[in-house]
């Protein structure tokens, strides 16, 4: 017996030498965890596999089980709804991949809107998901193509870097920028105490992520009939890597960045400096922009992450001025001319300078199994200088707010759902001083004046999941707005406008029928305070008049998949009732100014169908009808009732194909109409419908440390001579900014996957 444990004894230490000794060539366990890219929550039933042979799936938590390895390899990670990702697993590394949603999948796509944290097959709204793939069929150089593809929201740019974005008609009040629409970037808002919103701050490479909800959204969000966008940051999917990326096209068109990205189980990092710069179509409509952004995502333990983000950009571009319809057929490239006592766009420097500072701070803690607080702060400040034809503005804008939100889950044998409730709040303090403007100099002082804006959002919101198959949602929220104005010097007046509190209630109701279609239907009523740059627009005055936006919207929709869940189809039918609609108007030298326009009825059908052809091939179609008419509208006594809503095509449609091989290979191919548009008011004048082409061509590939993405592509490939970016109701009828004909573009993205 003891001969017997002495020899066991003995040969257990022989194996355990032997072990040591030749312990470099066995195989290693590592830990894969697979998260949702925009949730950063765990995937469950995710498969790993190698050379199509399975080697371990995820659990709940997203945790692949242990399986092992003598040597790095290229493993596939594989979910129903993302896009499958193929990367180099080395040994001795715990790994963390980050999966994207599919753009064919939206149906199991999970949107944050409305905090639900619902897919969207059972959400009761209408919803677009933008991708970065979807966001990328385009230059990679702006949001605008990709923005335009989807039914009910429409982008404009005027000229390199001059933005101007509605969804549903929301134009109508939008010389220039985002008005009506708020936005929010990484759960924060990115439209100020003002109501102002400098989407062109943002470079192309900073958005990873686009969801827009379309209609009154104050429930949750606050002030806009418009609706709300929802913008997330680039995130690093797995490891480290650092990366640049080099684009150029026609009109001096160039833009190039450097990135790095870095993903552990303990943070997502995502560090960028971009470039871009361009000479523009037109005479007069040079820009560049460059920008630094910074944005971590901090795993600190099981119950608490913190993401913290920042962003300098330095932004200039020069302002063409709109042109005639006689002056662009004489030629569509010059800016703005002289006429009479105003000189040109080029003699004055016409030209808007913008530098922005963004520091936001986030705090996600799990209060206990059924309780979540996300609490945020940001700070922003703007400097901008704006020689135009007429004047010379000098805007200091700094703001600061924060939002909380706490969610708290419930379930039993029949009812689970989820409580939200939580508050917004955001103030800021914009000087602004007018000058004259002699050929691009700030000429003697004209105006001096100071703006305080305090906006304070308090919502509640109830989710409800009834057996699974009905899905309801109660809201509400309470706004309030302040806005004190001081003008300063010899005239000196002071104004206070307080409005009156709103309460925003919605509610909406979706039906599954079976697993494979919903119906839903909604209601809701929204508002839209004045802001800042309507209050005091650049005629000058101070209006004490002006009163909110106030309407009811009521939808009702289906979206599903039928054809062996190749097809996927999301409809949508809209009534908008909206009462004392801000409208646009400007003074015989060009001057903007706002005013009610007495009620407006909008009413639309929007539809979006994509269809998977194969692995290798999708295509999509998406139309948009709005019936928008002025309802009761009177204007120094001539009646505009009944008119056609300026600045809103009754139809736009979208037709593309992606091809993408498992090789690298993929193309793009897109197909854009809009109808006529109508310019003023009075329906005399309006830009004809166009038609646009736009091709890319790329090939694109993982190696073991190396990435690569090379492509090259044509915008407006038909040559279609059109108008994008109209000004309304514009003096001496000019109204066109011509956009670029055909033009070409090219690029590459390397990168660097470190071990």
């Amino acid at each position: 017996m003891c001969n017997y444990v002495y020899i066991s004894t003995f040969q257990m230490k022989k194996n355990i030498i032997i072990f040591l000794l030749f312990l470099p060539i066995f195989s290693f366990s590592q830990t894969i965890k697979v998260i949702d890219s925009q949730t950063f929550r765990g995937i469950e039933s995710v498969i790993v596999k190698s050379d199509n042979k399975p080697l371990s799936m995820t659990n709940f938590e997203g945790i692949a089980k242990s399986f092992s390895t003598k040597d790095s390899l290229e493993i596939e990670v594989v979910a129903q709804g993302y896009i499958t990702q193929k990367i180099w697993f080395f040994t001795n590394k715990n790994l963390q991949i980050l999966l994207e949603p599919t753009s064919f999948e939206l149906n199991e796509v999970v949107v944050k809107s409305y905090e639900s944290g619902r897919k969207l097959s059972e959400t009761p709204a209408s919803i677009a998901v933008l991708k970065r793939l979807d966001l990328e069929r385009f230059s990679n150089n702006s949001l605008v193509p990709a923005i335009n593809t989807l039914a009910g929201v429409r982008m404009e740019e005027r000229s390199p870097g001059s933005y101007r974005m509605s969804i549903r008609g929301s134009t109508l009040r939008s010389p220039f920028g985002v008005r009506n629409v708020k936005i929010y970037w990484n759960d924060l808002p990115l439209t100020d105490a003002s109501g102002n919103t400098y989407l062109n701050q943002l470079d192309f490479s900073n958005i990873g992520r686009v969801e827009i909800l379309k209609g009154p959204s104050g429930s949750l969000y606050g002030a806009g009939t418009g609706g709300v966008m929802l913008l997330e940051s680039q995130k690093a999917k797995s490891g480290n890597e650092v990366s640049s990326s080099l684009l150029t096209g026609s009109y001096g068109l160039i833009n190039y960045g450097f990135s790095l990205k870095s993903a552990s189980e303990k943070q997502n990092t995502f560090l960028n400096y971009a470039v871009s710069k361009a000479d523009g179509y037109r005479e007069q409509s040079a820009m560049k922009r460059e920008s630094i952004s910074w944005q971590s995502h901090f795993f600190i333990d099981e119950k608490r992450s913190i993401a913290a983000q920042f962003l300098y950009s330095d932004l200039y571009y020069q302002t063409p001025g709109g042109l005639t319809f006689a002056q662009t057929q004489t030629n569509r490239q010059q800016a703005r001319p002289k006429a009479g006592t105003f000189q040109s766009a080029i003699d004055q420097k016409a030209a808007i300078y913008l530098k922005t500072f963004w520091l936001g701070l986030t705090q996600e803690y799990l209060l206990g199994k059924n309780w979540k607080n996300q609490t945020g702060i940001y700070l922003s400040q703007t400097r901008a200088e704006n020689p135009s034809i007429r004047n010379f503005e000098r805007r200091i804008e700094p703001s600061f707010g924060g939002r909380t939100t706490t969610n708290y889950r419930f379930a039993d044998s029949f009812l689970k759902g989820t409580l939200h409730f939580g508050a917004e709040y955001q103030s800021g303090f914009f000087t602004n001083k007018t000058y004259g403007n002699r050929k691009g100099n700030a000429d003697s002082l004209q105006t001096d004046d100071e703006i305080k804006s305090n906006q304070l959002l308090l919502f509640g919101q109830i989710d409800l999941d009834l057996s699974n198959t009905w899905f309801v949602t109660l809201g509400g929220s309470y706004n309030q707005l302040n806005t004190r104005f001081v003008r300063l010097g010899k005239n000196a007046q002071e104004y206070e406008r307080a409005f009156e509190p709103v309460f925003a209630p919605r509610i909406a109701i979706l039906k599954k029928m079976g697993e494979y279609l919903a119906f839903h239907g909604s209601v809701a009523s929204g508002f839209s305070p004045p802001t800042v740059a309507e209050i005091r627009p650049s005629e000058g005055s101070f209006n004490t008049t002006l009163n909110p936006e106030k309407g009811t919207n009521v939808e009702v929709g289906m979206r599903g998949k039928a054809f062996k869940q190749k097809l996927y189809f999301d409809i949508t039918a809209f009534q908008f009732l909206l009462k004392e609609t801000i409208v646009l108007r400007r003074t015989a030298d060009g001057a903007d100014y706002f005013q009610n326009a007495g009620n407006t009825n909008q009413q639309g059908l929007e539809m979006s169908f994509s269809y998977q052809i194969s692995s290798k091939l999708k295509t999509f179609l998406n139309y948009t009808y709005h019936d928008f008419k002025f309802a009761e509208y009177v204007v120094n006594k001539t009646d505009f009732s009944g008119n056609k809503l300026t600045g809103t095509p009754p139809q736009i449609l979208n037709y593309g194909i992606d091809y993408a091989s498992k090789s690298g290979l993929y193309a793009n191919l897109t197909y854009h109409f809009t109808d006529k548009i109508y310019l003023n008011d009075a329906n005399t004048d309006y830009a004809s419908g166009y038609r646009l082409l736009h091709t890319k061509l790329g090939f694109r590939k993982n190696w073991k440390h190396f990435n690569t993405d090379f492509f090259v592509g044509i915008d407006n490939a038909l040559n279609e001579k059109y108008s994008l970016g109209n000004d309304l109701n514009a003096a001496g009828n000019r109204f066109y900014n011509p956009a670029a004909e055909r033009n070409f573009y090219g690029g590459m993205r390397l990168g660097w996957r470190f071990m």
